[in-house]
């Protein structure tokens, strides 16, 4: 659950930094989150979060 809070902090900072910049339009940013809440409902989720958990043990892993 900590993962896929930060996961989705983590892009919201950068689809907000993408909007003020001029990057991401709007309804690019709508497309994004409607996109996100239907693979939510689907069958792929519990593989894109295992796989979002993966790589997040993975980079916690390292060690500077």
């Amino acid at each position: 659950m900590v993962v896929s809070i930060s996961v989705l902090l983590l892009l919201l900072i950068i689809m907000l930094i993408f909007l003020r910049s001029g990057s991401l339009k709007t309804s690019h940013a709508i497309l994004c989150a409607v996109v996100g809440f239907l693979i939510a409902g689907t069958d792929i989720a519990p593989s894109v979060y295992d796989g979002i958990s993966a790589t997040a043990q993975l980079v916690g892993g390292f060690r500077p």
